[in-house]
């Protein structure tokens, strides 16, 4: 009975965790989906490659490693998403999915991870993350002037949930804010139906403009964005598991995922610290249960991406960019004080957080490449140091 008994903490710690990640930013793949004017087969498509795809990669390396690997969706990489898509086709951007899991592999495998971070100084990755979620955060409050009582009653569920329980805020903001759109019937499930997804296959083109728009963005907001902090959060709990398996399964995973929607699947930066704590279970040895866990329900999750798909299309824009914007208020906070941390990389750090913020579009190449460009340009000038004249 004491054997059975040990086990459902860290079960509890994966369920909660896929919860927080679901009724958390997951609303960004949905918005991102609607910019770039997806059907619903190839929305339901992507939730179901990047849940199940999720799913198995966790599984596999929580079982291999004996450790909590929690494995998810770029969470910042979605949010780039939402203004990317509107400028490239899908297929190229497919394409750019593609070549940048390869990236990761190829990172993984050459066991060279430490030393590319050590190329980006942090306070520009930290500028250019900001820079990229600046427009959620700020549309989070400019719905308090197209709808106040909803906009002003998130914002106050959010602080308060957040002031006692801050795991919790976003869940708590998704409950109530449904229930205040029952009550004032603004919640739509005439498009609802609960089936199972299938994968929709997408043939990816390759563009230039793809690869420098998407591809290397994508891949730098997740490196630094996802594995980087995910990493850092492993080892703060005592684990040693090596970036490099992490790294190669996950970006093979999203090769073979890319096809049917899905952008990158990596190391959960957020979910990772609910299954790899003492909350999950006393003894470390029995917390890779919650990776095979978190797994599992993601797996199950993502068999529904219709469903899942068609609850979201539910609600009204204006609840589900508050949504966005009050969730990633978080990573907007850290990236803003990170990018300020060092007075070396301040300023610089600062460019690249407005240049990506103003969305530059130069050569049909638009926002966080520039960003990057003039904030790492920036760093060099800024800090090049010239040979005194003898």
């Amino acid at each position: 009975m004491g054997k059975k008994a040990s086990v459902v903490p860290p079960i509890m710690a994966g369920l909660i965790s896929v919860i927080v990640n679901y009724g958390g930013t997951f609303i960004l793949i949905f918005q991102a989906a609607q910019m770039a004017g997806l059907s619903p087969e190839q929305t339901a498509s992507w939730v179901w490659s990047i849940s199940i795809g999720v799913g198995i990669t966790g599984i596999l390396l929580s079982w291999y490693t004996k450790e909590p690997i929690i494995t998810a969706w770029s969470t910042p990489a979605a949010a780039f998403l939402i203004t990317a898509l509107v400028t490239v086709s899908y297929s190229e951007a497919i394409g750019a999915y593609i070549i940048s899991a390869l990236a990761f592999v190829i990172l993984g495998l050459s066991g060279y991870f430490e030393k590319l971070i050590k190329l980006i100084p942090p306070g520009i990755a930290s500028g250019l993350l900001a820079g990229i979620l600046l427009q959620f955060g700020i549309a989070a409050f400019l719905n308090m002037s197209i709808t106040p009582v909803l906009a002003i009653s998130l914002f106050l569920i959010y602080l308060i949930t957040k002031r006692f329980s801050p795991r919790y805020a976003i869940v708590s903001v998704l409950v109530f804010g449904f229930i205040i759109l029952t009550l004032q019937s603004q919640v739509n499930f005439a498009g609802f139906e609960f089936k199972l997804a299938y994968p929709l296959f997408t043939e990816p083109t390759f563009s230039m403009n793809a690869t420098l728009s998407v591809a290397l963005p994508l891949f730098l907001i997740t490196l630094t964005g996802q594995y980087m902090p995910g990493l850092i959060i492993l080892k703060n709990d005592g684990f040693k598991t090596k970036a490099k398996p992490i790294l190669a399964i996950t970006g093979v995973g999203s090769i073979i995922m890319a096809p049917f929607g899905s952008h990158a699947f990596n190391l959960s930066s957020i979910a990772s610290a609910i299954c790899t704590g003492k909350e999950a279970h006393e003894d470390p040895s029995k917390r890779w249960i919650a990776g095979v866990t978190a797994g599992i329900f993601y797996i199950i999750v993502g068999l529904f991406g219709v469903t899942l798909a068609a609850i979201f299309a539910a609600f009204p824009a204006t609840f589900i960019s508050s949504l966005a914007g009050l969730a990633l208020l978080s990573t907007i906070t850290g990236s803003l004080s990170s990018a300020m941390s060092e007075e070396k990389t301040r300023e610089a750090a600062v460019i690249t957080f407005l240049a990506t913020a103003a969305n530059i579009n130069i050569f049909g190449i638009s926002g966080a490449f520039w960003g990057l460009v003039l904030g790492i340009t920036a760093y060099f000038i800024l800090n090049l140091k010239l040979k005194k004249a003898k």
